[in-house]
């Protein structure tokens, strides 16, 4: 689909790396989870919001809970909290697709996610670009040249919450979230993957994702990048002074345009 925008790469990472990329997600979650909160507000769709203190040197980390609060939804950012998921913001396999997707000699890391999507309660996502929370911390233009690196680490399809995007859909620039496709859009894509698949996409791709009713996880690594030079998200003012929290929100009152979303 790389006509379309976007990079599918089957076969990236090998079983022995998926392995250690779970351990490190997994090992990220337990520190996050346990972390002091420094603050915490609640979304419109019911999940519990907690970003923490500043954790092993780096910034605090926006954890997000689904509904009902034993289950951890999201994490961002994660790579400063286990050295396998540092390491693999740096690994050419995924920073080299990325650099070519934004037409430059090298890229800078962003920032980093875990979406967790456990088996039976994971949530899912509305339709929305990740440039509308870019933009948010750093203006519409920073936040259109960027792309979304992700990695899977389980098997996807449609029965457990699978990625889906709509091709071509960068093009027509911004959207509000909660819009899905147009008149006029390519059909919407369900992209089945594999653990160590990998699909890199612009940050004002159109994608979604549905809610995991099945017996088996639906984990991914995900790391945004930009083009070299720039400042990792959680390394401006308003970031670090609430991690996880967008400009001119108040804590119990979110921003309608988070609803549903990571």
């Amino acid at each position: 689909m790389e006509a379309d925008g976007c990079l599918v790469l089957r076969n990236v990472f090998d079983g022995v790396e998926v392995d250690g990329l779970r351990a490190g997600i997994e090992a990220a979650v337990a520190v996050a989870a346990a972390a002091e909160p420094d603050h915490e507000r609640t979304s419109a769709a019911g999940n519990r919001i907690v970003g923490t203190v500043a954790l092993r040197g780096g910034p605090g980390t926006s954890v997000h809970w689904e509904a009902g609060g034993e289950v951890v939804r999201n994490l961002r950012p994660v790579a400063h909290l286990d050295d396998r998921l540092a390491a693999c913001a740096t690994d050419p396999r995924l920073t080299g697709p990325a650099a070519t997707l934004l037409g430059t000699d090298g890229v800078a890391l962003l920032t980093s996610k875990i979406s967790y999507k456990r088996a039976g309660v994971g949530s899912g996502y509305i339709w929305h670009q990740d440039h509308s929370f870019l933009a948010a911390f750093l203006g519409a233009r920073a936040g259109a040249e960027a792309v979304t690196a992700m990695v899977f680490l389980d098997d996807a399809d449609a029965g457990n919450g699978a990625l889906r995007l709509v091709p071509g859909s960068h093009r027509g620039g911004p959207r509000p979230d909660g819009e899905g496709p147009r008149a006029g859009d390519a059909a919407a894509v369900t992209v089945d993957a594999a653990p160590g698949d990998v699909i890199v996409f612009p940050t004002l791709m159109l994608h979604s994702s549905g809610p995991n009713h099945s017996g088996r996880d639906r984990r991914a690594l995900l790391y945004l990048f930009q083009p070299p030079g720039r400042p990792h998200l959680d390394e401006t003012p308003v970031a670090r002074a609430r991690p996880g929290r967008p400009p001119g929100s108040v804590p119990g009152r979110p921003r309608p345009r988070w609803t549903g979303r990571g």
